[in-house]
């Protein structure tokens, strides 16, 4: 007699939530595979670019309902908060309290935070948000780990929705853990001894820092950009005078002008800005803005839904972003070499930054919100 077919909980392209380390992400369900017994299937993270793919076990796979869309909020909030908590014991802040905390978006991630970093549960914005990270470590296009970009599209995979990458990937928003929480501590790590390819909660929180310098002739814009926004209540004018994809292109001329160079540095160079263009789509919805500005962003969303947020917002949105992106690196999987690489291109770019901080920023790219404007932005 034959034996019966294993029932699966999940069908091909049925959407789904699904753990990556101590967070959820919006993802959808690609292939089913039943081997021995063991059901798994084939995942796409909302957002993330399908190098994020992979397969999961089913006990990583959430039905996508409502209390379980909450379930992924509470962890989302609970993981930022530990996070936030653990990195001021360590040291003050250099910038305004409100950079990276101002803006959390109340939306389902479908993309930032971020599966370069995938981060799958989807919420908030420069405020946090993570990502999802699988890259390998022999180029800089993986190490920069091009995420999804839904929150771009957000925090990765999700714009304005709370988003943290997939497992290591995402680092920048993160929550610690309110009643429920614990529970759901409690249950990961019964998971993880099934499925050793998932993160505890407590490997998460231990992830090494990458540090991405930022040059000191860079912070007063940010001081400048913060004051403006949240004190003065002006908002950036966008599209942007010189927007972050004209910022890039202007880079790699500069860098690929010189006749001696190499094939690998120009290849080198190209995958930097490739992954860094990613990030920014990935991240600019759910972790880059300030609360101020979301309904702005939302109303360029709806004007603009063929372009990307490269093609909308420039060089003060660009910097904000090399703000989190260390931390977003940190749950990479490179390897020391690869990071320190990575580095120093980064660093390049970011002198390259300065070095035409004149042609690409000014505090005339800030106009008047208007009193509607106001009402809107405080409802």
């Amino acid at each position: 007699m034959e034996k019966p077919a294993v029932k699966t909980k999940f069908t091909e392209s049925e959407k789904v939530l699904c753990f990556h380390g101590p967070l959820i992400y919006e993802a959808k369900c690609l292939k089913v595979q039943v081997k021995d017994k063991q059901v798994k299937y084939f995942i796409h993270y909302a957002g993330w670019n399908k190098n994020w793919d992979e397969w999961v076990p089913e006990s990583r796979v959430l039905k996508l309902s409502d209390a379980n869309i909450s379930r992924q909020k509470d962890l989302q909030r609970a993981h930022e908060a530990s996070l936030r908590n653990k990195k001021s014991k360590k040291e003050k802040k250099k910038f305004p309290k409100e950079l990276g905390k101002e803006g959390s978006g109340s939306t389902t991630t479908t993309t930032t935070t971020a599966p370069g970093t995938p981060a799958p549960t989807g919420t908030t914005t420069p405020g946090g948000t993570t990502t999802p990270a699988t890259a390998s470590s022999s180029t800089t296009t993986t190490t920069l780990g091009s995420g999804a970009g839904d929150d771009s599209r957000s925090s990765t995979p999700s714009t304005d929705r709370s988003s943290s990458g997939p497992g290591k990937r995402s680092a920048a928003s993160t929550p610690t853990t309110p009643a429920s929480a614990r529970d759901e501590a409690d249950t990961r790590k019964k998971r993880s001894r099934m499925d050793n390819t998932v993160d505890t909660e407590e490997q998460f929180m231990t992830a090494v820092e990458v540090r991405v310098k930022l040059p000191d002739e860079l912070k007063p814009a940010l001081v400048d950009d913060w004051d403006l926004i949240n004190r003065q209540r002006k908002l950036p004018i966008v599209p942007a005078r010189v927007t972050v994809d004209t910022i890039l292109a202007d880079y790699i001329r500069a860098k690929t002008s010189n006749k001696n160079n190499t094939p690998n540095k120009e290849s080198a160079v190209q995958e930097v800005v490739a992954g860094l263009r990613e990030y920014f789509n990935v991240m600019l919805g759910t972790q880059l803005l300030y609360k101020f500005e979301r309904p702005q962003y939302a109303e360029i969303l709806q004007q603009n839904k063929d372009k990307q947020a490269s093609d909308i917002y420039g060089f003060i949105h660009l910097i904000r972003l090399f703000v989190r992106l260390g931390q977003m690196l940190a749950y990479t999987q490179l390897d020391e070499k690869s990071i320190t690489l990575l580095n120093f291109h980064l660093q390049d770019f970011l002198r390259f930054m300065v070095k035409n901080l004149e042609t690409y920023y000014s505090i005339q790219d800030y106009g008047v919100a208007p009193p509607e404007y106001h009402r809107k932005a405080i409802s």
